[in-house]
């Protein structure tokens, strides 16, 4: 016998709580550690971007659980359903199964139908608030004041900063199983698998939590001061954290503490009382409270709606407002519509529009103010809002590194109203939805050098 960790969501093995969790369980039952981490052929927008980054993680990870005594079991599917049963058959060798929560929808079901055959642990390992103390906020500012009310008693929980301590020695899986389903032991050739898009090439990022934790001191060091000039694309003063955080090299606890630390901070420069203010409750620096916003507020409210609201992925679940208000401007005429595939390749008469989408194409990611400028100008571009929704939501989880994160949809769903108020005046198409504008944000924003780079 031994316990079973199948790392679904948190792709690392420092501030894991499920890793924890079960090699707790694994040092009280003096039974061995056996790590699954798997990668299947099909999942939603399977690509050799997503791939790569991905086996990059879990031949790190494989490499440093072997190094302290587990065994560890990273799985890659080549062919969609040749890894179906893996997980059943080491579960049936198991005395606990323990597994990350996610709101993230198609691993959920994997693990609820794992759960109707054998009882499953499920961890929350997602941000500093759990998922369970949180809800399906309608606004950042609810849910702010929210987290301010909430978060300090979990500020002061201790870290388990060595999980993986004095584990018991490893045992041999079933030969019958590392048969059926081998063990990945090196980067494969991505372009022999049948099922993967190609035309969504791996992006020169690197995966893994080693990386992820590098590109975190990078930016605590040199980031944080320049952090309020982000919203300019020239500045690029970003974390470029998002890939690490979505795939877990990276989790919420380990930033918490890099910024922390970096501020001399303690719980004793928190505000007395929850303002739901942006700036001013932690006690921190104006870039590292702008920072923190981004990573606990707006990630964590977007966590919290996926998990409380399984069809999050649906246009009808926009506020009614919105709803109402994109339905009486949907017969209003659009001066330009385009094809999704004039959308993928960048054709349409907006060169900011188009710079952003060939960034996307191109490195995985688009600069974090125009993400929300590229959202809302396809929504004047389809016939319909509903065209603009599942467009979007194709272009973004398409192309994105870290595309199908649950901010990917909550990112899309602001651009239409979620976390959102009506907005005067009453505009076609948009009604009282935001509006955005390229020639507005060329004048707001510093990005001669990011349109000279990405223009045609």
């Amino acid at each position: 016998m031994y316990v079973l960790y199948w790392m679904i969501g948190a792709r690392r093995t420092r501030q894991n709580p499920a890793l924890a969790r079960a090699a707790a369980l694994a040092r009280a039952r003096r039974q061995p550690l056996v790590v699954l981490e798997a990668l299947g052929a099909d999942p939603p927008w399977a690509t050799p971007r997503v791939h790569r980054f991905v086996i990059d993680g879990m031949l790190e990870n494989a490499a440093t659980l072997r190094a302290a005594g587990a065994v560890a079991y990273p799985y890659l599917e080549r062919v969609p359903g040749e890894g179906k049963g893996l997980v059943d058959a080491l579960a049936a060798g198991a005395s606990a199964v323990v597994t990350d929560l996610t709101p993230i929808l198609h691993l959920g079901k994997l693990v609820a139908s794992v759960a109707r055959r054998f009882p499953v642990e499920v961890v929350d390992g997602n941000g500093l608030l759990p998922l369970a103390e949180g809800g399906a906020f309608s606004t950042a500012h609810a849910f702010r004041r929210h987290l301010q009310k909430t978060l300090p008693a979990h500020l002061v929980a201790p870290r388990d900063a060595d999980a993986l301590r004095d584990l018991p020695p490893p045992v041999a899986l079933p030969a019958a199983v590392l048969a059926r389903w081998p063990m990945l032991r090196e980067m494969p050739d991505l372009g022999t698998f049948p099922a993967l898009d190609r035309r969504v090439t791996p992006v020169a990022d690197v995966g893994g939590p080693r990386e992820g934790a590098r590109r975190l001191r990078e930016f605590v060091r040199h980031g944080l001061g320049r952090y309020a000039d982000r919203n300019d694309p020239d500045a690029d003063a970003t974390s470029g954290l998002a890939p690490y955080l979505h795939f877990g090299h990276v989790g919420a606890w380990e930033v918490f503490d890099a910024v922390a630390a970096a501020e001399g901070w303690t719980p004793a420069r928190l505000a007395p009382k929850p303002t739901g203010s942006r700036e001013g409750w932690w006690g921190m620096s104006a870039g590292a409270e702008g920072f923190l916003d981004q990573v606990l507020t707006w990630r964590e409210l977007g966590f919290q709606y996926c998990h409380h609201r399984p069809d999050y992925a649906d246009y009808a679940t926009l506020p009614e407002w919105a709803l109402a208000s994109l339905d009486r401007h949907r017969a209003d005429p659009r001066p330009h519509t385009y094809t999704l595939d004039e959308l993928t390749n960048a054709a349409t008469h907006d060169e900011v529009w188009n710079a952003a989408q060939r960034q996307l194409v191109a490195e995985g990611r688009i600069h974090n103010y125009l993400r929300m400028l590229w959202a809302k100008r396809v929504m004047e571009w389809t016939d319909r809002p509903e065209t603009a929704w599942d467009w979007l939501i194709e272009l973004n989880n398409r192309w994105a590194l870290d595309g199908r994160d649950p901010n990917s949809y909550t990112g899309i769903a602001w651009s239409f109203g979620r976390f959102d108020r009506p907005w005067g005046p009453e505009r076609p198409v948009y009604g009282t939805v935001r509006y955005m504008s390229s020639a507005r944000t060329v004048e707001k924003l510093e990005m001669a050098e990011y349109l000279r780079r990405w223009s045609s």
